[in-house]
């Protein structure tokens, strides 16, 4: 029987070798797991390691009108609002004119109107603002003809700051409403 004196360095040394190299065996065996997008004989499976994919040059690319990037980058996926304000200026109206044609044209997809607020003023006040703001976003949506039942509104008042800071390069920044997109089916 060996006790806690019968072991020596050298055990000890050997043992946490083992101990490493089996670690180390064991992790790359892991990472090698998640690389092959067939291993399952999936004919459908989405290779997300390749480089070249949707990412890049397929349905997902920024040059894409259709894509959701497009949306997001060249359209715009947000507006911003002045202090304590759920108006909406000439130039939030320029860019929502823009997401409402985009939307038209992609009927597929759906549309959450977030609503976000500064870090001034209490939780439930801020959460009210958010929610003016994501509401008057909607509103305007569908008055350009997007079928309301295809947005939803939610607001997160200041818990989801953009810009973390406590003066107004930050506070003008999470003072917003931004339309997330996404495929789906509208009840």
């Amino acid at each position: 029987m060996l006790t806690a004196t019968s072991i020596t360095k050298n055990d000890r040394t050997e043992f946490m070798t083992h101990a490493l190299k089996a670690a180390l065996l064991i992790g790359a065996l892991a990472l090698s797991a998640c690389t092959n997008a067939d291993r399952f004989d999936n004919p459908d499976a989405v290779n997300l390691n390749d480089q070249a994919g949707i990412g890049q040059t397929g349905l997902g690319a920024a040059g894409n009108p259709d894509s959701p990037e497009y949306f997001n980058q060249t359209i715009g996926d947000r507006v911003l609002f002045a202090v304590d304000q759920s108006t909406l200026s000439p130039q939030a109206q320029s860019v929502l004119a823009g997401q409402a044609q985009w939307l038209m044209t992609n009927s597929d997809y759906l549309a959450v109107i977030e609503g976000h607020a500064d870090e001034q003023g209490t939780r439930e006040y801020n959460l009210a603002l958010g929610a003016r703001r994501a509401n008057a976003v909607r509103d305007y949506l569908v008055s350009q003809g997007v079928a309301a039942n295809r947005i939803r509104t939610v607001s997160y008042g200041k818990e989801r700051p953009l810009a973390v800071c406590s003066d107004e390069s930050c506070y003008s920044q999470n003072r917003r409403a931004v339309t997330v997109i996404s495929i789906g089916v509208t009840s």
